[in-house]
């Protein structure tokens, strides 16, 4: 495990930025795994940038974490959506090479099958996470056992609170999701979980120096061998000083830690 330090989130986005060019200049046909939420807007905006001063994503694939259940791809709250404002739209990536869970999707077991096969057809070079404030990645919620493959979830109170701040109708807010499963993402052969703010100290922490347990389920990513942690000054905050890490932690000022 890795962990890299920087003193705000836009440069540790253009630290991920540079480690997303790196793959897509490097290999024939890279494929990214993609998460949506506030935490990976500003890579986003990077990657436009980088687009329009030369970087090509005519050859790359993108499969997404997680949608919403019952949201049509065109719904401003859908995940598609985001994704095609934020990043898509954006860049010269064929939309048949872009990939997010079908939420309309009348047989939802059918399509937890599809999104599977497809999985094992594009095996993930590189993929993207946030955490939430409860330790989820992708939509996978702490609960006692957890899902290893693409399933359907129903969402926490936590969760949906988190969320609702991007509905303007919060009680119409979609209370399951299809996700990634947690073997599934685990099998990306490079991670990078990317938090930001105090706000998420607490389960940075946790995730990183906690038991791995179905309570927190981004501590699982400790049994991964190739997982970096890219975090801002506050989300840091909690963790014992770098000597102690034996890892490397760029651009952070020495009083960040005490």
């Amino acid at each position: 495990m890795k962990i890299r330090v920087f003193p705000t989130a836009e440069l540790a986005t253009v630290y991920v930025a540079a480690l997303v060019e790196s793959l897509i200049t490097r290999e024939p046909h890279p494929v990214l795994g993609l998460a949506t939420g506030a935490t990976p807007v500003l890579l986003y905006r990077q990657l436009v940038a980088f687009h329009r001063q030369g970087l090509s994503f005519a050859h790359v694939t993108t499969i997404n974490l997680d949608e919403y259940v019952g949201l049509a791809p065109d719904h401003p709250q859908s995940y598609r959506r985001f994704m095609e404002e934020h990043l898509f739209r954006h860049v010269d990536i064929p939309p048949t090479q872009t990939h997010v869970p079908n939420g309309m999707a009348a047989d939802l077991a059918a399509e937890c099958a599809r999104y599977d096969a497809l999985l094992a057809a594009h095996p993930i070079d590189l993929q993207i996470l946030g955490i939430g404030h409860n330790g989820h990645i992708g939509f996978n919620e702490p609960e006692g056992a957890l899902k290893t493959r693409t399933h359907v979830v129903t969402l926490t109170a936590e969760t949906l609170r988190a969320n609702a701040r991007y509905f303007p109708d919060p009680g119409a807010m979609p209370r399951q999701a299809i996700t990634m499963g947690l073997e599934s993402i685990l099998q990306a052969k490079a991670i990078i979980l990317m938090a930001f703010g105090a706000d998420k100290a607490q389960i940075v922490q946790a995730a990183l120096s906690g038991e791995v347990s179905t309570a927190v389920p981004a501590s699982f990513l400790q049994m991964h061998p190739n997982v970096t942690f890219v975090l801002d000054a506050g989300a840091c905050q909690l963790l014992t000083p770098p000597e102690h890490w034996g890892v490397s932690f760029p651009l952070l000022e020495q009083g960040q830690f005490t």
